[in-house]
């Protein structure tokens, strides 16, 4: 019995360390790109693509 309790605490144990390890570890967020930045031509293209006018 104390055999069982003790897998049972283990896989708790994994449990909430891989919720833990998937909520404070993930990627870090993109810098927004700088506004003296200018377009390029393939990006000019998709958001004319994407808002036919």
């Amino acid at each position: 019995m104390w055999l069982l309790a003790l897998e049972a605490g283990v896989a708790m144990f994994l449990l909430i360390f891989i919720v833990w390890w998937t909520m404070f570890h993930g990627r870090t967020p993109e810098t927004p790109p700088k506004e003296d930045q200018k377009p390029t031509e393939h990006s000019k293209q998709s958001q004319d693509s994407d808002n036919p006018q």
